[in-house]
């Protein structure tokens, strides 16, 4: 059998921490890639020591949980307390990213956005990835094709 190719493995580690989120409107994972290599990975859920939306329901403010950090801005803040560069890196994510979280990841040097699925996809968001050169792009994600991998082993 052949080996998993590097977009769906990392795109299967985005899905795997999504299931660690603690929202409960969307669950979201992100995966920062340098290298082939995993250098940090994050969920949206609560900040450390808060409660989580699972426990307590969101706390919505104009129709957004104010409680929740992104996934992506988790993986990005893992890197800084880490002292791990992010430029030139790439990033998986189970959704297109928000408008803030897509300038983060301007701001960070990640070069390349992979996503499996759209999300009010923002058109200033899409604009600036433009404006900065950063690609990004769907990647289709079949969790029973990845499955079969587990499973042939």
């Amino acid at each position: 059998m052949d080996r998993i190719k590097w977009e769906e493995y990392f795109m299967a580690q985005s899905h795997l921490l999504a299931l660690r989120s603690t929202c409960e409107r969307l669950s979201v994972g992100a995966t920062i890639v340098k290298d082939n290599r995993i250098i940090a990975g994050g969920y949206n859920g609560s900040v450390s020591g808060e409660v989580h939306c699972i426990d307590e329901g969101c706390l919505l403010e104009d129709d957004h949980c104010i409680r929740t950090i992104h996934a992506e801005m988790n993986a990005l803040l893992q890197c800084a307390k880490q002292g791990v560069s992010t430029d030139g890196a790439t990033i998986y994510v189970t959704h297109f990213p928000c408008l803030n979280c897509t300038k983060s990841i301007i701001q960070s040097g990640i070069d390349t956005i992979y996503y499996a699925e759209d999300y009010h996809n923002h058109t200033y968001a899409l604009e600036l990835l433009k404006q900065a050169g950063i690609e990004y792009k769907k990647i289709s994600f079949d969790q029973e094709h990845v499955a079969q991998y587990l499973l042939n082993k």
